[in-house]
């Protein structure tokens, strides 16, 4: 009988370890060559694992919540047909490996986050975060989590610390009988940031479809809501002649396609002078924890890609600054293939510094974009439209056809004023506006 270890596999740089979360076939089930098998997650993103052999399920070695690290044998599958009968029922539930439980610390006589009397799930990073920052189990709870079902994760945790300083943690306090409250308003006394939001509660109507969110939109909607609460926004518009660039593009984008077998888009040369404008004006460049300012180093541009379920995804080109034009569009082309065909990586999404949001895909003249946490600035890219304008000549002035676009710049107020957020758009315009049509490449 010829048996396959199933090990997991490396999910991301920083990844070492994943969380069991569903098992999508059982003891005794056959499987087919990349057939999804079972249903894992990090800290950084929630994966289906495909089964590397076809055969039969006949051991399983982690369950439901545990975590297993990358490399371990996860589950063994028997290449072998007709074995389904052989698995007896003892075997379909039995935990081939224990993992040993977390004894959770005590904080000031809280219990943490590695309470085992709490109904939700925390990771082992999540705990040992929680216990290293005193953080008890009922304000852990109180937290809204990003994951899959709602879970905490890593980047929670983070963006939570950040601004833990600032809220005031209420504690139970003892009834006094002498004073009883008659008819007191329920209030939400957590200590998450998020906690004092109560949304509305909407009845359907007659006729009215129910659709339930997928769990990549329950991330984008929390992720959002985080987004919009944890930084005060600004935009800023610019309008931008592109009628150099349109033309420069026209001229050369067949032959381009000929000798790189890549389409020339927009994208990636607006993505050209948003990185030189990146350079010019580096505090756009920048992310905050608490009271504190990051400057990045690297510029890691990420682009807003629409699915075709609708969601939404955000791949990221590393190091932009050092890839010239031809690179940054195999970049972009690449990434967006991988977006759409879902074979994204987990270290295509990470990292990222500054991002871009094509509005104008969908013919939107302008856009006010919501904030990448933890990013402090994000462009959208508006439709390219011929507009009446006036031209400027040693002659004289006159009205002719201009290919024009906006560029809405939405900021963080917090540590980008209006002064800098204006004019790094506007030195993107620049950048666009000064084009060289006779560029080569």
């Amino acid at each position: 009988m010829a048996e396959i270890e199933i090990r997991l596999p490396k999910m991301g740089e920083s990844v070492t370890e994943a969380t069991i979360t569903n098992w999508i076939k059982n003891i005794g089930d056959s499987v087919a060559m990349d057939e999804a098998l079972v249903e894992v997650a990090t800290d950084k993103v929630d994966n289906e694992l495909p089964s590397e052999a076809a055969g039969i399920l006949v051991k399983r070695f982690f369950e439901k919540d545990q975590v297993a690290q990358v490399g371990d044998v996860i589950a063994i599958i028997s290449t072998e047909g007709g074995l389904t009968a052989s698995v007896d029922a003892t075997q379909k539930t039995e935990v081939q490996v224990e993992i040993p439980a977390v004894v959770p610390a005590q904080t000031n006589g809280t219990e943490n986050s590695g309470s085992v009397d709490s109904d939700k799930f925390y990771s082992p990073l999540v705990k040992s975060i929680a216990a290293k920052e005193n953080i008890g189990l009922a304000e852990l709870d109180s937290l809204t989590g990003t994951g899959k079902d709602g879970r905490v994760t890593k980047n929670d945790m983070i963006s939570y610390l950040a601004v833990r300083g600032n809220i005031a943690i209420e504690t139970p306090k003892p009834v006094v009988a002498a004073a009883p409250v008659v008819n007191a308003p329920v209030t939400n006394t957590g200590s998450g940031f998020l906690s004092n939001i109560k949304e509305p509660i909407v009845i359907a109507n007659p006729g009215d479809e129910i659709i339930e969110m997928d769990r990549m939109r329950k991330l984008i909607a929390d992720h959002m809501i985080m987004s919009v609460h944890v930084s005060p926004h600004v935009t800023s518009y610019v309008e931008a002649d592109v009628t150099n660039i349109v033309n420069w593009r026209n001229k050369v984008k067949d032959s381009f396609k000929k000798r790189e077998g890549h389409n020339l888009t927009f994208t990636p040369i607006f993505i050209e002078a948003i990185v030189k404008a990146i350079k010019d004006f580096p505090m756009i460049n920048v992310s905050v924890s608490g009271t504190t300012i990051i400057k990045r180093k690297d510029i890691n541009i990420g682009m807003a890609t629409a699915l075709p379920s609708g969601n939404l995804i955000v791949p990221v080109i590393k190091n932009a600054d050092q890839l010239n034009l031809v690179g940054i569009t195999k970049q972009v082309n690449q990434l967006a293939n991988n977006a759409r065909d879902n074979k994204l990586k987990p270290e295509d999404i990470q990292g990222g510094t500054y991002t871009v949001t094509n509005v104008g895909t969908f013919g939107n003249v302008m856009g006010t974009p919501i904030i990448n946490q933890p990013q402090v600035a994000i462009l959208a890219l508006g439709a390219i439209r011929k507009v009446p304008a006036v031209i400027e000549t040693p002659e004289g002035d006159f009205i002719g056809i201009r290919q024009k676009m906006f560029l809405s710049h939405s900021y963080d107020h917090r540590v980008v004023d209006g002064a800098l957020g204006g004019q790094f758009v506007r030195r993107v315009a620049d950048y666009l506006e000064q084009f060289d049509i006779n560029k080569e490449i």
